[in-house]
């Protein structure tokens, strides 16, 4: 007998048996953590939107302050010329 026609008979054996006993408050367990789950899912997903948010407004703060698109001042002036 190979180890998979062992392991066959077996999952049989539990298969036909008579199934555990489930415990009474299982249900509502389950529901108070998935609900307990999916507030905090839904608190995190709206701290990240809260950051992009914050991020993209200091952002428009800082380009419109610094002004990173426009060249800036030459710091050496050009030779005198004509003199």
């Amino acid at each position: 007998m190979s180890s998979t026609d062992r392991r066959e008979d077996a999952v049989r054996r539990i298969l036909e048996g008579t199934p555990p006993p489930v415990p009474p408050n299982l249900h509502a367990d389950a529901v108070r953590r998935g609900s307990r789950m999916l507030h905090r899912q839904r608190a995190a997903r709206r701290l990240m939107w809260l950051l992009l948010f914050a991020a993209a407004v200091a952002f428009v703060v800082w380009a419109s302050v610094a002004q990173p698109w426009v060249e800036p001042p030459s710091e050496t002036t050009p030779p005198l010329t004509g003199w």
